[in-house]
C-alpha cells in the first residue's frame, strides 16, 4: 500500500506567526461522483465544534454522492471525529478504533478515517499510524476542506496522514453543511485559541484565533433561519475574543446584536472566557429577548493560586464580580461552568475554595473533571502530585455540591411555565417529549400537538437534579 504521511509539530504552534489564509471551498468535478453507490457513517466525540465539523463532513459526503447509514458495519467509509480534551476521551476513541480491526480484516475494502483534535496531536497521530493499521486516513482540524481529495486517495488504496502544522490556520468559506437537526444551527464565528491555558491542548489542535468576517456569519444565520432553524448557537473556543484579529474593538457584542436583529427565535453561544467578557455584551443579552438567558462561563478553580498556574488571566474576585453583574442585570439567567480538581500541587485548602465557589455561585450545572496531563502542554511538565484517590474524593465532593444546587434551582421552576424547543421523543421513553427551555434547562414533557422543532409552553410539575418534568398547556 502506498503511504503519504505528514505529522503535526506542536513546536510550530508555539511559535505561530503569519497571516490567515481565507479561501472559498470548491469541490472538483472529478470528485462529485466519488460516492456513487457507496455509503458513509460519522461518529462524533466531544464538543459542539466537533458536531459542526461533522455536519460539514456530512455535507461533503452528500456532494460526492454518498448515502448515510447508521453503523461502521454498514458503511463503505466510516469517519471518527475525535476529541482530545481529556485522556479518558482519547482512550475511548482508541478502544473503538481498535475494535475495528476484525471488520477491516473481513472487509479490507472498507475505509476508516480519523479526524478531529486527536488527529492534530503529535504523539497520538504517530501512535495511530504505527499501531492501528486499520485506519486508512488521518486528517487534522486544519485539513477539513481537503477531505474529499484525501478520501479519493484512500479509496485508491493510499494510506494518508495529512495534518497541517501551520499555526496560522485558515478560514474556508462556503463549505457544505448537512445539519443534524434542521431546526438548530451551529454557526462557527471563529476558530482556534490564543489563551494557552497551561493544561489545555486546544491551542495546539485548533490553531490561532481567527475570526470569520461578520457578513459571512450573519449570512449563514439568515440562511439557516430561511431553511427553518429556530435556534442558532454561535461557536468559538473563546467567542468573546471574536474580531480582535480583524481589527474590531468589540466584535462579539456587535456580532451578537446583528445576530439578534436577524429575528431568529433563539441565539446561544459557546464558549465564553471570563477574561474577555464585556459589560456591553451583558447589555445586549438584556436588550434582545431572542438572546437566551443562559451562560456557560468556565471558571476551572476557586483558587487564585491555581488560576495563576493555569494561566487563566483573572482572579476569582473578578469572576465573582462578573457573575454578580450578570445576575443583577439578567435576574433569570442560568449559569453553567467547567471545574477541574486535582491540578498539580492543588492543596486541600485550594480545593476548599472551589467548594466555596460552588456555594456562592450555585451553578445550574457544571462539567467537572479530574485533571489529566495533556502531552505538549506546560502543565504536563508539572509534577502530577495529587494522588488519584484524593482526586477521586474531591471530584465526588464537588459533584455532590453541584448536584445539590442544581436540584434547588430546578425546584424553583416547579409551577412556572417555560418555553421549550422540542427536540423530539425522549431516548428513554418515546411517549415523552424532550427539549430545552430558554434558560437551557432540560425538560421532559407530555402533551399533544407538539412536534420536533416546535416551541411549546410547558408547565413544570416536577424537578430532578439536572432535568425538569412538565406538561404542555392546553
Amino acid at each position: 500500500m502506498k503511504q503519504n504521511y505528514q505529522f503535526p509539530d506542536h513546536s510550530a504552534e508555539r511559535m505561530r506567526t503569519g497571516s490567515v489564509r481565507r479561501v472559498n471551498f470548491e469541490l472538483g468535478e472529478d470528485l462529485r461522483g466519488l460516492g456513487e453507490g457507496k455509503t458513509f457513517y460519522i461518529r462524533t466525540y466531544g464538543c459542539q465544534a466537533n458536531v459542526r465539523d461533522s455536519e460539514t463532513l456530512a455535507g461533503m459526503f452528500g456532494m460526492m454522492g454518498f448515502i448515510p447509514v447508521s453503523s461502521p458495519e454498514e458503511a463503505d467509509v466510516s469517519v471518527f471525529n475525535t476529541c482530545a480534551v481529556r485522556r479518558a476521551a482519547e482512550d475511548h476513541v482508541l478502544g473503538e478504533i481498535g475494535s475495528l480491526k476484525p471488520l477491516k480484516t473481513a472487509h479490507p475494502e472498507k475505509i476508516f478515517a480519523v479526524c478531529g483534535c486527536m488527529a492534530q496531536e503529535e504523539s497520538m497521530v504517530k501512535l495511530i499510524a504505527s499501531r492501528y493499521p486499520q485506519v486508512d486516513l488521518l486528517f487534522g482540524t486544519h485539513n477539513l476542506d481537503r477531505f474529499p481529495v484525501l478520501l479519493a486517495r484512500a479509496l485508491a488504496g493510499e494510506r494518508t496522514i495529512e495534518v497541517n502544522s501551520d499555526g496560522a490556520g485558515s478560514i474556508v468559506e462556503g463549505m457544505p453543511v448537512q445539519r443534524s437537526r434542521g431546526f438548530k444551527a451551529y454557526v462557527n464565528i471563529m476558530y482556534g485559541c490564543d489563551k494557552f491555558c497551561t493544561y489545555c491542548i486546544v491551542p495546539y489542535t485548533r490553531g490561532k484565533e481567527r475570526s470569520r468576517q461578520m457578513d459571512d456569519v450573519i449570512a449563514e444565520i439568515r440562511a439557516a433561519k430561511a431553511a427553518g432553524a429556530k435556534e442558532v448557537t454561535l461557536l468559538g473556543q473563546n467567542v468573546n475574543a471574536y474580531g480582535k484579529d480583524i481589527g474590531l474593538s468589540d466584535g462579539f457584542t456587535d456580532l451578537l446584536r446583528s445576530a439578534a436583529e436577524t429575528g431568529i427565535d433563539r441565539i446561544r453561544f459557546y464558549t465564553s472566557h471570563p477574561r474577555d467578557y464585556r459589560e456591553e455584551t451583558i447589555d445586549v443579552m438584556k436588550e434582545y429577548p431572542n438572546v437566551m438567558p443562559a451562560l456557560h462561563l468556565p471558571v476551572q478553580s476557586g483558587s487564585d493560586e491555581i488560576l495563576k498556574r493555569m494561566n487563566r488571566g483573572y482572579t476569582i474576585g473578578q469572576y465573582y464580580d462578573l457573575w454578580e453583574r450578570m445576575k443583577e442585570k439578567i435576574p433569570g439567567i442560568t449559569f453553567t461552568t467547567d471545574l477541574i480538581v486535582g491540578f498539580p500541587s492543588e492543596t486541600d485548602e485550594q480545593f476548599q475554595k472551589t467548594l466555596d465557589l460552588a456555594d456562592r455561585c450555585r451553578f445550574d450545572s457544571a462539567f467537572t473533571f479530574v485533571y489529566s496531563p495533556r502531552e505538549g502542554t506546560p502543565a504536563a511538565s508539572m509534577p502530577d502530585d495529587v494522588p488519584a484517590e484524593v482526586k477521586k474524593e474531591r471530584l465526588a465532593a464537588l459533584n455532590e455540591k453541584i448536584g445539590f444546587y442544581a436540584r434547588q434551582n430546578n425546584e424553583a421552576a416547579v409551577g412556572t411555565v417555560l418555553k421549550v424547543l422540542c427536540d423530539g421523543p425522549s431516548k428513554k421513553d418515546p411517549a415523552v417529549l424532550c427539549g430545552y427551555s430558554e434558560e437551557n434547562r432540560l425538560v421532559n414533557f407530555t402533551g399533544e400537538g407538539v412536534t420536533e422543532g416546535d416551541i411549546a409552553d410547558v408547565k413544570i410539575t416536577q424537578a430532578r437534579s439536572f432535568s425538569l418534568l412538565g406538561e404542555t398547556l392546553r
